[in-house]
C-alpha cells in the first residue's frame, strides 16, 4: 500500500509554479497523502546543497541561478571527471551518462541531508517538514 505520493518539479523561474502544485495537491488531498513540491530551481540544487563544492562557487549564485543544471551541476561532473570535457562541450550529455552522473553524486548529496535541508530551507526543508507531519500523524 502506498501511503504518501511526492511529486517534485523544477519550479524554472516560474513563479507561479507553487500555486499550481497547490492546486493539484488539492485535487487529491481527499483521496491520499500528495506533496507537491517546487525546487529553485532544478532539482539538480538539491544536489548541489549536498556536496561539496568549488571554492569560487558561491552558493548564493547557484541558488539564484535559473539554469543550475546547465551552469553548475554538469561542469562539476566534469570537473569530478564523470563526465568527458571535450564530448561534454561537444554534444553535452546522453541519458547513460546523466543516469551515472545522478547515480554518484546524488548519492553522495543524499549522506548530506541536513546540508540540503539547511541550504534550501524554502523548499526542500518545507517538504522534509511536510513530510515529517504526515508521518507523525499516522
Amino acid at each position: 500500500m502506498t501511503d504518501i505520493f511526492i511529486l517534485c518539479v523544477d519550479r524554472d523561474g516560474a513563479l507561479g509554479r507553487r500555486q499550481r502544485l497547490d492546486r493539484i495537491e488539492a485535487e487529491f488531498q481527499s483521496r491520499c497523502v500528495f506533496f507537491a513540491e517546487n525546487a529553485w530551481e532544478e532539482v539538480e540544487t538539491w544536489a548541489l546543497a549536498g556536496l561539496t563544492l568549488p571554492r569560487e562557487w558561491r552558493w548564493t549564485d547557484v541558488r539564484a541561478e535559473v539554469q543550475v543544471k546547465e551552469q553548475y551541476f554538469e561542469p562539476l561532473a566534469v570537473r569530478r571527471g564523470l563526465v568527458n570535457a571535450t564530448e561534454y562541450s561537444r554534444r553535452g550529455l546522453n541519458s547513460e551518462e546523466s543516469r551515472r552522473i545522478w547515480q554518484v553524486l546524488g548519492e553522495e548529496a543524499a549522506r548530506r541531508v541536513p546540508a540540503i535541508r539547511q541550504k534550501c530551507p524554502e523548499d526542500f526543508d518545507a517538504l522534509a517538514q511536510r513530510l515529517a507531519s504526515a508521518v507523525q500523524a499516522t
